[in-house]
């Protein structure tokens, strides 16, 4: 996916809506910082997103992080390859999406590329 066309979260997650779905992942940014990528504990297919929450835990070499759902809805998909490959989000960060969203209700106050990069300059 191309990053400008992506809309992102200050804690650097990014979204890709279209056809009333949402994919998410993490960004370039955030898989730097945290180094090599060693396990997504993923949340089920059905499971409710509720927006701010935590949705699924992401495990480097230097800790655990949280993705938080920057939209409310349902989990529709999980991207299975990053089962036996979490290292795909340090390869390929835009293309390795974690989990993908639907029945969407609400979405965070989502930033456009231009105002990502603004915010990266201020962290």
């Amino acid at each position: 996916m191309d990053p400008k066309n992506l809309s992102y979260t200050k804690q650097h997650e990014w979204v890709s809506l279209a056809d009333g779905t949402a994919k998410i992942g993490l960004t370039d940014y955030a898989q730097n910082a945290m180094g090599d990528i060693v396990y997504i504990g993923f949340p089920d297919i059905g499971d409710a997103l509720t927006l701010g929450d935590s949705c699924c835990d992401i495990e480097s070499v230097k800790a655990v992080s949280h993705i938080y759902a920057p939209v409310d809805g349902e989990i529709s998909a999980i991207n299975e390859a990053l089962e036996d490959e979490p290292d795909l989000i340090n390869k390929d960060p835009y293309n390795a999406w974690i989990i993908e969203a639907s029945s969407i209700t609400e979405t965070a106050d989502l930033m456009n590329h231009d105002q990502y990069e603004d915010y990266l300059k201020t962290v």
